[in-house]
């Protein structure tokens, strides 16, 4: 099982927030304590789009250090896909990575 951080950055007061979530439930909430983090700061549906905690930057720093997988903005997205085992989004992902590495 992994753990993931994303590359997004979405303000929120004065901290730039991004996203930690996981294979499964356990396995995040297990790590997310190990970061500190408290319970009542985890989201999941219907008031969000996929289980997750938004983290600081500082946090994420910390959880790469304990070893979570970074990915790019499209990880969340990408992640929920497979899980659903969606290909017609998985395609349109991978199409959007394209278009990103031939303007970059």
């Amino acid at each position: 099982m992994t753990v993931y951080v994303d590359d997004a950055r979405h303000r929120f007061g004065r901290m730039i927030m991004c996203h930690l979530w996981a294979d499964t439930a356990d396995e995040l909430h297990a790590f997310a304590a190990k970061l500190g983090l408290k319970r009542s700061w985890f989201q999941s549906p219907p008031k969000a789009s996929w289980e997750h905690y938004d983290i600081s930057l500082g946090v994420k720093a910390k959880a790469l250090g304990m070893g979570a997988k970074l990915t790019d903005k499209y990880g969340p997205i990408e992640h929920e896909a497979r899980r659903k085992g969606d290909q017609q989004k998985l395609d349109m992902i991978a199409d959007l990575r394209k278009r990103v590495r031939r303007v970059a």
